[in-house]
């Protein structure tokens, strides 16, 4: 019994997906030409469920983990944008039909673990992998640290980065164009579904591919490439407010997840020193049982009982040890409510409207996907109709002055 606690106390676990020390970014050899170049759409994290229990547990809150939804992905963009493999990278509040899609789930996320999973497909509906990337860090990997280049993750961030370039490496030239091709019909297909029908196919996968394409300088599709510089805007606005965000919330999130780091290495060393003081307590208890219940010279010696004297002083030492902790959950608690006073969500004005990234933004970015069909309606003459992602025209669409 004492071995296997002795064991227990000596062991740690290892999150699924680790990622390797010293990860080197991959950097393109040269720079491509823009017509090998693909855009990526870093879609807002999500996290997985957590009760109120295992929040209080965890020493988290609610709007933490809102804020890691995004700063996690804008760093992942940062990293991704100094490779020189990728066209524009944003990060969107909803899916787009930009030629790459990224989508995460934050799995865990403390000062000391990130697991992240991490799914990334093309405009085509190919998927390109699903992965699960984690990290450990100790509190020496909290040094050097510089916003947008030098996160204590970095090394997950960099993984990500390279499995993403590494899958865009083994593309054709046909792919890319592919990519770009589909991407370009699908937004078509979604401001004018009645103007753009036939153009694509998609099979029992949900994978599409091109069946003809518009003629040069088709006329439509033009007026579709206006919409979208638009809505490219929009996004580059949004993307704007969302590193004003990043960069405001670097040093309290900083500051949070090395305090919790060495939080959470003083409550485990605690509870170390609690539970070998118990298991040694417990060991002398049954030590002094088992001798004083024997037939010779050593259980009449009286060492018996003081190791039975001896073994529940340690026994109740331990526990005394073990309360301790909870100095250590409470001082996580309040960083916790620290680091959520200082990040507050943002707000930004864009066409008249008022867009709050938080949760909100992504209805919001639905509304102005649909303000984008009355501009194309308005110009074209064609009639409004709802697009892929459900949003219908509506009498009280913000207004948009031409």
């Amino acid at each position: 019994m004492l071995s296997a606690a002795l064991l227990l106390i000596a062991g740690c676990a290892t999150m699924r997906g680790e990622v390797a020390d010293g990860v080197k970014p991959k950097i393109a050899t040269q720079e491509l030409d823009s017509s090998e170049l693909l855009d990526v759409a870093i879609v807002v994290f999500d996290s997985e469920p957590l009760t109120d229990k295992q929040m209080r547990e965890l020493g988290l809150s609610e709007e933490i983990r809102q804020a890691e939804e995004r700063f996690v992905p804008i760093h992942l963009k940062y990293t991704m944008q100094r490779t020189g493999y990728w066209g524009s990278v944003r990060v969107v509040p909803a899916e787009t039909d930009a030629h790459v899609q990224v989508h995460g789930t934050i799995i865990h996320s403390d000062g000391e673990q990130l697991s992240l999973l991490i799914q990334a497909f093309d405009s085509r509906g190919v998927q390109w992998f699903k992965k699960t990337y984690s990290k450990t860090l100790e509190t020496a990997d909290y040094r050097n640290l510089a916003p947008g280049t030098n996160d204590p993750f970095q090394d997950l961030y960099n993984t990500i980065a390279n499995d993403l370039a590494g899958y865009r490496n083994q593309l054709a030239a046909e792919d890319v164009r592919g990519i770009q091709q589909v991407s370009e019909l699908r937004v078509a297909q979604d401001m004018a579904p009645d103007a753009f029908t036939g153009y694509l196919s998609r099979d029992e996968e949900g994978r599409y591919s091109p069946v003809r394409l518009p003629v040069e300088n088709d006329p439509m599709l033009r007026r579709v490439q206006a919409v979208q510089v638009r809505d490219d805007m929009l996004l580059d606005t949004i993307n704007s407010y969302y590193e004003v965000y990043y960069n405001d919330l670097w040093q309290p999130y900083t500051d949070w997840r090395k305090l919790y780091l060495e939080e959470l290495s003083a409550m485990k060393e605690v509870e170390k020193q609690a539970l070998t003081r118990q298991v040694l307590g417990l060991a002398a208890v049954v030590g002094g049982v088992l001798l004083s219940s024997s037939n010779n010279n050593m259980a009449n010696s009286g060492l018996p009982g003081v190791m039975v004297v001896g073994g529940a002083a340690a026994i109740y030492s331990g526990f005394e040890k073990r309360q301790e902790t909870k100095i250590h959950k409470d001082v996580i608690e309040e960083l916790s409510v620290s680091f959520s006073s200082e990040a507050e969500p943002l707000v930004v004005e864009v066409v008249g409207e008022t867009v709050r990234l938080t949760g909100s933004a992504e209805e919001q970015y639905r509304k102005w996907r649909a303000m984008l069909r009355d501009i194309y309606a308005s110009e074209t003459g064609l009639p409004l109709s709802a697009g892929r992602d459900g949003t219908q025209p509506s009498d009280d669409s913000p207004s948009v002055t031409r």
